[in-house]
């Protein structure tokens, strides 16, 4: 199943009137990723890991994880000959997808490399077929991909009916019983707006403060797709999956709105719903403050 979404345009923000050119040179990626075979977004080391992901060697001989970024980053390497570090502004689980996940990476301006508008093609050149740069453009050198990101979007996927999936299964989480749509988006609308979403993250999510703005959250069902999409100013550790999860509970009968407005109120993992699988999340999109509205896209593949 295509992912279709709206994502936004990359902008060029360097001035042609700057006499004096920089001495490094500033690059933002669009990057498109089948999560299945990569144990998340970030750069990890194997002792790291429990289990056994998928392992491979870098430029210096060394066995490390499979990871996107690592991945991207040999890719760039290769085709600006420089050892430069490619950071990226969200870290998706292992099993997640991305359809415009955000990098940026910063080399020499005078290092010998394809012209600015052929960079994505040279750099593609160089990747496996599960990863895709869709955009390169020059960027301001002062863009930082976490921090400068004003808003992103989520989807998680259900795929409902008795006989599973197959070629798409690692797209969609399956759901064997029937949902009420109705209910699952009454309770998505009880989590718009800023809260404490201390209830709806992993234990371990590492930050000061959990309070987050929703923007927008809803449930729509196409055949045997159902779409939970949800904007917002920035997620926790594992929140949109548990976000899922507890619209699941509440298409089932078994939770409704006023247990998500409960939930908020404790502030108690136990009162949230389970954490659902990875493979039927997407990162869809992400804005920055010098983008413009974002335009419909259709996947990349």
């Amino acid at each position: 199943m295509p992912f279709r979404s709206t994502t936004p345009q990359d902008s060029q923000t360097l001035h042609p009137s700057d006499s004096q050119p920089s001495a490094t040179a500033r690059y933002r990626l669009t990057i498109a990723y089948d999560g299945t075979g990569f144990h998340g977004w970030q750069k990890q080391e194997p002792a790291t890991i429990v289990g056994n992901p998928a392992l491979e060697t870098d430029d210096a001989g060394r066995t490390v994880v499979r990871t996107v970024q690592h991945v991207v980053e040999q890719a760039v390497r290769h085709v600006v000959r420089e050892h430069v570090n490619l950071q990226g502004a969200s870290r998706t689980d292992a099993g997640v997808h991305a359809l415009a996940q955000t990098g940026a990476f910063t080399c020499a301006h005078d290092t010998p490399r394809p012209p600015d508008e052929r960079l994505a093609l040279a750099i593609n050149a160089r990747l496996p077929g599960d990863v895709l740069v869709t955009r390169v453009v020059r960027t301001r050198g002062d863009f930082e991909p976490v921090t400068d990101c004003v808003s992103k979007g989520y989807r998680y996927t259900f795929d409902i009916g008795e006989q599973r999936p197959l070629f798409d299964r690692m797209r969609a989480y399956h759901v064997r019983y029937p949902l009420d749509i109705d209910r699952m988006q009454g309770g998505a609308r009880a989590l718009v707006g800023t809260h404490d979403f201390e209830a709806f993250a992993a234990a371990s999510h590492g930050r000061e403060s959990t309070v987050r703005t929703i923007h927008d959250c809803a449930v729509t069902r196409d055949g045997r797709r159902v779409h939970l999409d949800v904007s917002g100013d920035g997620f926790l550790y594992n929140m949109v999956r548990i976000i899922a999860g507890t619209l699941l509970e509440v298409g089932r009968g078994r939770m409704d709105s006023s247990d998500i407005a409960h939930a908020l109120e404790s502030r108690d993992r136990a009162h949230a719903g389970p954490t659902l699988a990875p493979h039927g999340l997407c990162l869809m999109w992400m804005r920055y403050p010098e983008d413009p509205e974002r335009p419909t896209t259709e996947d990349p593949a």
